[in-house]
């Protein structure tokens, strides 16, 4: 519907004064308020009517109209609506926060407050089919991504840290998990997001806990838990958004939300899935009982093989020490022994003939040497004349009388003067 606009003021300039279009107006000449709120209400009674889904926040009625928000929990927008009783009585249910419905709608722009708001002719509830054939085709298009595949998961530590809890304010969910947890592992620690876990709220307070606790470097692992449910109570667990910032989250994460019969799709991006809020904190700590008796039996049986392995061994080192060449380690030397006696005494032998024949030799080229020696010949009376610079002379011819001579005898030296050639003899 829309209110008409008000007459313009004295000190204001006449409507013809101003721009003609949007495109025409300046800083110094602007459209007022007044101007633009009836040409977007006109754009606005344009639109069609259109059927719109969302989630049914803040429903009042009053005379014979509803008011409600229409809210959607994917991208938490919303707009303001009106339904006529009549219109929400023949739903034949009660149109409560959280109720998901279809509206039939035709956009108004109210040009004296400047907001939009849907003026609604039909309503539906979205029926449970409807919803499971969503759900179902949003399962195969994550599928397709890859978000469900084993290989993402990743394994749970064995001892974490600290335990990131994401759950509700109020509920049985933090006791069963904290409990079990504590109780198996009295050392372990959390880090808790209490927030709604059910309506317009449930999926962005999830979806930033899960990013707040991802993001602290202390936690191990994210547990988000709630204690069951209608399936439309469980619907929050299978947004995508919810999703996607599950499959995002670095650290694993453990889903609990306790639904055997209707499994939200956070099950299947998670890294591991609980049944229940209880078996969650039973599966992220281990057992301190079973592990101390675990202990003590391997260190029993690491006992035992250690005594087994030394007797065996001690049982192996006396038989080889009964052994004959153990008991008489002297006897293996006897063969070699006998060996050296008899390479040394033929080494011995074979030393004594190659010196025996090395004297002979040594003789005999003794002989000869002393044989071919100028010595010999000088001890027969012969004599080696040499000049004083030591030549030999070997032709009278060369020496002049007064030459002096150093002559070599058998033994020593004698210096003579020489007085001329002697005659030749007849």
């Amino acid at each position: 519907m829309t209110e008409p606009t008000t007459p313009p003021q004295d000190n204001e300039p006449a409507p013809h004064t101003l721009p003609a279009t949007a495109a025409e107006t300046t800083p110094e000449r602007p459209w007022p308020v007044r101007h633009l709120s009836p040409k977007i209400g006109e754009f606005v009674s344009r639109l069609p009517p259109v059927w719109v889904e969302g989630q049914v926040l803040n429903v009042k009625r009053w005379r014979h109209l509803v008011f409600l928000t229409l809210r959607d929990t994917d991208e938490n927008m919303s707009l303001s609506a009106t339904l006529p009783a009549s219109a929400a009585d023949a739903l034949g249910t009660a149109l409560t926060d959280g109720t998901r419905v279809v509206i039939q709608a035709k956009p108004e722009w109210w040009t004296r407050s400047g907001t939009l708001q849907l003026a609604g002719r039909d309503v539906r509830q979205v029926g449970l089919g409807d919803l499971l054939a969503r759900l179902e085709a949003l399962k195969e298009a994550l599928a397709r991504e890859g978000l469900f595949d084993a290989d993402r998961k990743v394994a749970l530590p064995f001892i974490p840290r600290t335990v990131g809890l994401v759950c509700a304010t109020q509920g049985d969910a933090e006791h069963d998990v904290v409990e079990n947890a504590s109780r198996r592992w009295p050392g372990v620690t959390f880090e808790i997001r209490r927030v709604t876990v059910q309506g317009p709220r449930a999926v962005p307070e999830t979806v930033a806990a899960i990013r707040e606790l991802d993001a602290l470097p202390e936690i191990d692992v994210i547990v988000v838990a709630r204690g069951g449910g209608s399936f439309e109570d469980l619907l929050p667990f299978s947004d995508e958004s919810l999703v996607r910032a599950a499959a995002a989250c670095a650290t694993p994460l453990v889903s609990a939300i306790g639904h055997e019969k209707d499994s939200p799709l956070l099950d299947l991006v998670a890294d591991y899935r609980a049944s229940t809020p209880t078996d969650a904190g039973k599966r992220i700590v281990p057992d301190a009982a079973a592990e101390r008796a675990g202990l003590s039996r391997a260190r029993s049986s690491l006992a035992g093989a250690m005594i087994r392995t030394a007797r065996r061994e001690a049982a192996a080192l006396e038989a080889l020490r009964a052994r004959p060449v153990l008991a008489r380690p002297e006897a293996m030397l006897a063969p070699f022994a006998t060996a050296l006696s008899l390479a040394t005494a033929a080494s011995h032998r074979a030393m004594h003939a190659t010196l025996a024949q090395a004297r002979s030799e040594t003789a005999t080229l003794a002989a000869t040497l002393r044989a071919l020696s100028p010595q010999s010949t000088l001890e027969r009376g012969f004599a080696v004349v040499r000049t004083p610079d030591g030549t030999v002379v070997s032709d009278a011819t060369s020496i002049t009388k007064g030459d002096i001579l150093r002559i070599r005898l058998a033994r020593g030296e004698i210096e003579a003067v020489a007085r001329g050639r002697a005659p030749k003899r007849a």
